[in-house]
């Protein structure tokens, strides 16, 4: 940072009030939290949780009321200095909150690609679809490291080798980031740190490893992203050897900050340290003398900041640590330009038509295309001829939400395609190069004839989740466990089952396959999942497998690979597992997957 910068830090932190510092503390919910209470209370920041959107989704709902919210926050008078809010969204695989937007698929398709210039260009489109909506900053990109398939948020890794999210840090960076001008937004790499390592993959669960290893595998990726000028950092909600991260004075104040030299601001995950303790005055503390600079309280913000004030005023929390946090705050909102950008109505980019565009929809469908894994290909099977006579069948063959996952328009995603608009289905684009293509009735496969099909394209795989509400968890006996080494309270969400197995899983996919094979016509599956499955049976009972991930809104692109306009060049970046008793990461001493690590056929194969 420049010292003219820094000079104008300084110069403002001057002038602030304890109530205007600890008001640029404070993210809080659009829901919770009126523009003139932005005003009177000197916020810093406001958000949009998963699937909190205004009016009726639109774009100009959203730079109509974050422009709202900015303008208020620059009214200036006796009481009130004009520092703007920063905006944040989780705009993870494209602005996936709002209605239209390119949906890019999730991270560990990308992760499947091996493209970190794909990357830089998925980054750039994401940032310009945040602009159209006048919105700031994403917590985006996801740097976990997944080493436990069980986990809920799997999908949000881009591999379970640090090598593959490393190479990819810096470009989605500087792809948000850019020069930090009028086509930038501020990113924000997360979750700090080891989130994809708590043992049995619970979601906020503990991460038992030295710190050797933390380093080697979860602080790594961060590394680039730091060399590339990232801006924030948000606090995990897991532990880290029993002692929750979002109290970690260690890990945030010295590792992060002067160790590692990031100069930028850590805002805390929803609500983090509400768990650091049963009192929530003593979290509020807790927290800020750990390290944390922005809280993400999503309702109770004006308890917060009456606690904050408080712990001042008696001195738990010392005047320096504020100081310090709010000089990070404004240091970002220079550096980024924020004093001197119109407001949100005005900008160039606001309301801009290439908001969905067909250009930035070719972006995802080529990152969809380099995202497939060929897991089997007998008999040459693939690729198919789109004069052949095919049934397409599976629960999510015609299901845009299934193929987006979680986060997409709401926190947990959705069915159907109603919600996601623009794109197409998996069978729509199918439809689109194979006339004599036809959709199963039912999508059970019950009406798969020979004398009718050559072959049946299956989509079988996981429904949509989000979180913890994504966890596969053998019982409650791993969450008592994991309870009782962590130092705070532990927050648990309904599993999404009990079992690694998709035939145990969903018995139904299975059941469409045979329903076709039986009658005598060959299959090739595409499966749609957030992770690895064991996947034994629906492989043995299939021509042909494809690993999909969680494509998006761009399903078609699906169908260039599999009538061959394009090859299969998609590699895993997750091992296979053989079974569910343990999850197989490349370097395990028992390394024994289905298929190893940076496995992938293609044509030539």
């Amino acid at each position: 940072m420049s010292t003219e910068l820094e000079q104008k830090v300084e110069n403002l932190l001057g002038r602030m009030s304890l109530a205007q510092k600890v008001g640029q503390m404070v993210q809080t919910e659009r829901m919770a939290i009126e523009p003139q209470q932005v005003k009177e209370y000197h916020i810093g920041s406001v958000l949009s949780g998963g699937g909190s959107c205004p009016g009726e989704n639109q774009v100009g709902d959203w730079v109509d009321m974050n422009d709202a919210y900015w303008m208020a926050s620059m009214e200036e008078d006796e009481e009130h200095l004009a520092i703007p809010i920063i905006y944040g969204i989780d705009a993870i695989h494209g602005n996936n909150n709002v209605s239209g937007a390119t949906i890019f698929p999730h991270n560990i398709g990308l992760g499947a690609a091996r493209d970190p210039e794909l990357l830089k260009r998925i980054a750039r489109v994401t940032a310009k679809e945040i602009l159209a909506t006048g919105l700031d900053w994403t917590f985006a990109p996801t740097l976990a490291v997944a080493r436990n398939s069980q986990w809920g948020r799997t999908y949000e890794s881009y591999s379970e080798d640090p090598e593959v999210v490393s190479s990819y840090a810096g470009a989605f960076v500087e792809g948000l980031q850019a020069d930090l001008g009028d086509d930038a937004v501020v990113a924000c790499v997360k979750h700090w740190v080891g989130d994809g390592g708590t043992t049995e993959g619970i979601d906020q669960g503990d991460t038992r490893i030295s710190e050797a290893e933390l380093e080697r595998l979860h602080i790594a990726p961060y590394y680039p992203a730091i060399d590339q000028g990232v801006l924030t950092v948000m606090a995990s909600f897991n532990s880290w050897n029993g002692d929750k991260c979002h109290g970690h004075r260690y890990l945030l104040s010295y590792v992060l900050k002067e160790r590692m030299q990031f100069n930028g601001f850590i805002i805390s995950d929803w609500d983090g340290i509400d768990y650091l303790s049963e009192s929530y005055y003593e979290a509020v503390a807790q927290g800020v003398n750990a390290g944390i600079d922005m809280f993400m309280v999503s309702e109770h913000w004006q308890p917060f900041i009456d606690h904050l004030t408080h712990h001042v005023v008696l001195g738990t929390v010392p005047m320096e640590r504020i100081d310090d946090a709010v000089r990070r705050i404004l240091r970002v909102k220079f550096a980024f330009g924020l004093f001197d950008k119109p407001r949100p109505k005005a900008r160039c980019w606001s309301n801009d038509q290439s908001f969905g565009s067909q250009s930035h929809r070719e972006v995802a469908r080529e990152a969809v295309r380099k995202s497939l894994v060929l897991l089997k290909n007998d008999a040459q099977m693939l690729p198919l001829e789109k004069t052949q006579r095919i049934l397409v069948a599976g629960k999510s063959a015609n299901n845009k939400g299934h193929q987006c996952g979680g986060f997409t328009v709401a926190w947990q995603g959705t069915s159907g395609n109603e919600f996601v608009v623009g794109g197409s289905s998996i069978w729509q684009g199918i439809k689109a190069i194979a006339p004599d293509a036809e959709l199963s009735s039912g999508s059970t496969g019950e009406d798969a004839d020979p004398a009718k099909h050559d072959v049946a394209i299956v989509v079988i795989g996981e429904k949509p989740y989000a979180e913890g509400m994504g966890d596969i968890r053998t019982g409650d006996d791993v969450i008592v466990q994991a309870g009782s080494q962590i130092k705070g309270l532990l927050k648990v969400l309904e599993p999404y089952g009990d079992s690694l197995v998709l035939a145990d899983l969903h018995p139904e996919d299975l059941e469409t396959i045979t329903n076709i094979t039986s009658r005598g016509v060959p299959v090739v599956t595409v499966m749609l999942s957030g992770r690895p499955l064991v996947t034994n049976r629906e492989l043995d009972a299939s021509s042909a497998f494809v690993a999909a991930w969680l494509p998006g809104s761009e399903g078609q692109g699906i169908a260039d690979v599999l009538f061959g306009d394009h090859d299969f060049s998609g590699k895993l970046s997750f091992s296979w597992p053989r079974n569910d008793k343990k999850t197989p990461n490349i370097g395990d001493n028992d390394y024994d997957p289905l298929f190893p690590y940076g496995f992938g056929l293609d044509y030539g194969s």
